[in-house]
Formats: structure tokens, C-alpha cells, sequence
């Protein structure tokens, strides 16, 4: 389960600057007047090989202004969600009751909780970490989110805890995640692939608030299905429950192998269906389009919503789309054998040799751009990972290839090797072939083996001298 780490602490202490500076992004406004944020932020980040959900918090504040109370509803609901939560305190200011405060809740909640010193650029971590020290919770650990000074530290304090990956007694069962809008019929297609009312089913949306975990067996073969909750537009997000259901769905989505994406039929693709599209595309999940509620509409309008998918959603890798009814049970018999082939599509090895030949091919229908009048050389390519498949290409100057090439090349390799719902990802590294055997220094002389022609005469030579 992908981790989550909250941050808390009062007003104006560097929260938002913290968040954006983690995320690499300007999501979160940074104001220096005191409660700029008061609904909550969620964003990825990533150190090394691990990746996280971050989360920033309106800022605790004593007095009973109009938003305290929500504030702090969403802040004890973030802190009993998350697995880390870093308390950030102003180093330039110094301790304050209000610290101590919300220390002290900290404790109680049993949550492992990391104290962050901020705006302490300049000064030594001892000095900087002295004075938080009665907080009890653990060293503190003194950054500057402005400059990004002591956040791998931090991090590395805060993520061993939490970064183990699945739980043992589901290491080696596949995932299947159901996301979508809110009332999509989600819980409705769980319900009829389980052959069992395991999920509560409602018109109302927002049912679920929770991503629901069954175990599921198809044809002798053990899958998990995750139901998540409804990812709505931010405006209309009002509960702050269900404002977490946001990272509910990205947590499941990360944690997946396939992705189904249920759309609803009697509505048009919205924005908010290619947001989550466009989420499971950048975690590089294998996607199924299960398109529910399909008989509910006439000839006309069901060539209305296959307009709609090629034009609404033309970046998605090429998935299988079915047009199902998950409440009458219509074409459901399609959706996991579709989902295991997008799972065989995720997991594909390549052998080298074929991928040099796919490679050869596609420079030839499609040669890359020039680099300062000079051609870009794509020499050799191999397979270095899975779900999704990773390819690295080898060449001279290939850095500068455009992403547009960059992309041709893996919809290329995926329609070579008939990949559906799975996009490629292509890795582009300037040098020589890895694996052909290494010469040492110096023309036409082998590594290792017998001297050429030139080289015997060369030596020759030197001893009759």
C-alpha cells in the first residue's frame, strides 16, 4: 500500500512550501498570511524507489474563527488515515504553547509521528532540534522546506516504517482495482464478478467512502478485487470524508496490477473520467474500460459514447473496452478474461534479439529527428522491467529525442508484440551496448583475446629492437 505522510502543525509554519517542495510541484498555495490552506492537499512523491502520498493540512489554530472547526475535523481524520505524520514547527520562532498542544494530541493517536524544524537554514541540527526536544517525539529533524535542506533525511526517517510492500498472505495474488466516478455502478459490477452482495449498493453517490477488498477466484486462479470510492470534482467534495477518498483510490491504483475503469453509459465522458484515466496512465498501470449501463441506450447514442472514448481519451494505450450491464449481468462474462490478458500484457518479457529487430523496423518506417545536423543513432535495445514493461534504448545523442518519437517507439513496440492496455515505457540512454563484449582501449585490439595482425608485427618489431 502506497504510504501516506500528513503534515501537520499551526498556521504559517511552512506547510504548503514543504508539500510543493516533496510533490516537486506548486499545487498548494504559499501565503505568508496564517490559514491560506484550509482544505486539504494530496500529492505523489518519490525518494529512490519508493514512492508516497503526501498530504497537507490546514494549520491548527486556537482561536475559533470559522473554519477551525472544519479544519480540525479533516486534520484528525488525515492523522488517522495516514501511516507518518510530520509535525512542522517554525524554528524562528521558536516553541509555542500551540506546539505543545498538538503534540500532545499527536501522541495519543498512536500514529508514528516525525517532528520537522523548519526555517532552519543556518543553523546547526543540533541547535536547531534543541530547543522542540520536550516535545517527545523523537528527535527532531531540522530542514528548510524554501531550500529543501534535511528532507531526504527526513524522509528516510519517515518511510522505512511504512514502505513494506503487499501484505504476505496476498504477495503473489493479482490485483484488480474498479475506480471511477462516483455512481458509475462500481460496487454494483464488484458485487455481480464476486456472485455475491459483498458491497453495499445505493443511488446515492458516495456509498463507498473506502476502497473494499474480496478475494476472488476465476477458473481455479486466486485475484483480489478493490471496489474504490467515487473520485469526484474537488468543488463538489464537500464531506471531509470522502475528500480522502481521493487518496483511498490512488493508493489502490498504485497497489494494482489492472486498472478497470468503469464509465457511465447514460452520461457523457467528463473531465473528471480522463483525470482518472490520466492517473492510472502516470502510475503505469495496465487498463481494462468496462463502459457500464449500456442498456439503457439506443443505436444513436451508443455511437455517441464510442465517438466520445476515441476523442475524449486518445492517450490511454490502446485498452480493451467493454460495453457491459452489471445490473442485468449483460457481457460480464468478458471483463476478467480481458483483465488477464491486460495483466499478461504488464508482465510480457522481450527477449533482446526480437526487441532489436522491433527496434530496427521502427527507426526504418520512422527515422529520428536530426540533432544539430547530425543523425540520432539508435544502436540496441532491452528489456529492464516489468508492470509496465520497461525498454531501454541504447544510442548516440539519443537524450534528445522528442517525446513525440519517444512515445511512437513504445506504441510501436506495444502493436509489435499486440500489447493491449499497456503502455510501454521507453528509457532512452546515450552509450554503447551493455552487452556486447567490451574492448579495452586502443583500435582493433580485442579484449582478452589473441593480438591482431598489426599487433604481432607491432610487438615483433619492439623485440628485435
Amino acid at each position: 500500500m502506497l504510504p501516506v505522510i500528513a503534515l501537520v502543525g499551526r498556521p504559517n509554519v511552512g506547510k504548503s512550501t514543504l508539500f510543493n517542495r516533496l510533490t516537486r510541484s506548486r499545487d498548494a498555495i504559499v501565503d505568508d498570511q496564517p490559514g491560506v490552506t484550509r482544505d486539504r492537499l494530496y500529492g505523489r512523491g518519490r525518494i529512490g524507489e519508493r514512492p508516497f502520498l503526501v498530504v497537507d493540512t490546514g494549520g491548527l489554530e486556537a482561536d475559533d474563527g470559522p473554519f477551525s472547526a472544519q479544519i480540525l475535523k479533516q486534520v484528525e481524520l488525515v492523522i488517522e488515515e495516514a501511516q507518518v505524520v510530520v509535525l512542522v514547527v517554525d524554528f524562528s520562532e521558536g516553541m509555542v504553547p500551540r506546539d505543545r498542544e498538538i503534540a500532545d494530541r499527536l501522541r495519543q493517536s498512536g500514529r508514528h509521528v516525525l517532528v520537522a524544524v523548519n526555517k532552519s537554514e543556518g543553523e546547526s541540527a543540533e541547535i536547531a532540534a534543541a530547543e522542540f526536544q520536550e516535545l517527545a517525539l523523537g528527535e527532531p529533524v531540522a530542514i528548510s522546506a524554501r531550500r529543501g535542506d534535511g528532507l531526504e533525511f527526513l524522509l528516510d526517517r519517515a518511510l522505512p516504517p511504512v514502505a513494506g510492500e503487499r501484505e504476505d498472505d496476498s504477495e503473489e495474488v493479482p490485483r484488480v482495482a474498479l475506480v471511477g466516478r462516483p455512481n458509475v455502478g462500481k460496487s454494483t459490477l464488484t458485487n455481480r464478478l464476486v456472485g455475491d452482495e459483498r458491497v453495499i449498493v445505493s443511488d446515492i453517490p458516495g456509498t463507498t467512502r473506502d476502497s473494499v477488498r474480496i478475494p476472488l477466484e476465476i477458473d481455479g486462479e486466486p485475484w483480489m478485487l478493490v471496489d474504490t470510492a467515487g473520485v469526484r470534482r474537488r468543488a463538489r467534495v464537500d464531506a471531509a470524508v470522502e475528500k480522502f477518498s481521493v487518496v483511498k483510490t490512488l493508493q489502490a491504483i498504485e497497489d494494482a496490477d489492472v486498472v478497470v475503469l468503469v464509465l457511465d453509459a447514460s452520461s457523457e465522458i467528463g473531465g473528471q473520467d480522463a483525470t482518472i484515466a490520466g492517473m492510472i496512465q502516470d502510475l503505469g498501470r495496465s487498463l481494462v474500460i468496462v463502459v457500464n449501463k449500456w442498456d439503457r441506450l439506443e443505436g444513436r447514442q451508443r455511437r455517441k459514447i464510442r465517438d466520445e472514448l476515441a476523442r475524449k481519451l486518445p492517450f490511454l494505450p490502446d485498452p480493451e473496452i467493454l460495453f457491459v450491464s452489471a445490473l442485468h449481468g449483460s457481457n460480464l462474462a468478458e471483463v476478467m478474461p480481458a483483465v488477464r490478458r491486460a495483466l499478461d500484457a504488464a508482465m510480457v518479457e522481450l527477449g533482446t534479439a526480437s526487441l532489436n529487430r522491433t527496434l530496427a523496423a521502427a527507426v526504418a518506417q520512422t527515422a529520428p529527428p536530426m540533432r544539430h545536423n547530425r543523425p540520432v543513432k539508435l544502436k540496441f535495445a532491452h528489456q529492464a522491467g516489468k508492470n509496465p514493461p520497461v525498454v531501454v534504448v541504447h544510442g548516440n545523442q539519443v537524450e534528445s529525442l522528442p517525446d513525440s518519437y519517444i512515445r511512437y517507439l513504445g506504441r510501436y513496440f506495444a502493436n509489435a508484440y499486440r500489447l493491449r492496455g499497456t503502455r510501454i515505457r521507453v528509457i532512452p540512454r546515450s552509450g554503447e551496448n551493455p552487452y556486447a563484449e567490451r574492448s579495452t582501449p586502443g583500435r582493433g585490439k580485442p579484449a582478452g583475446g589473441s593480438k591482431s595482425r598489426a599487433g604481432k608485427r607491432e610487438s615483433g618489431r619492439r623485440r628485435k629492437s
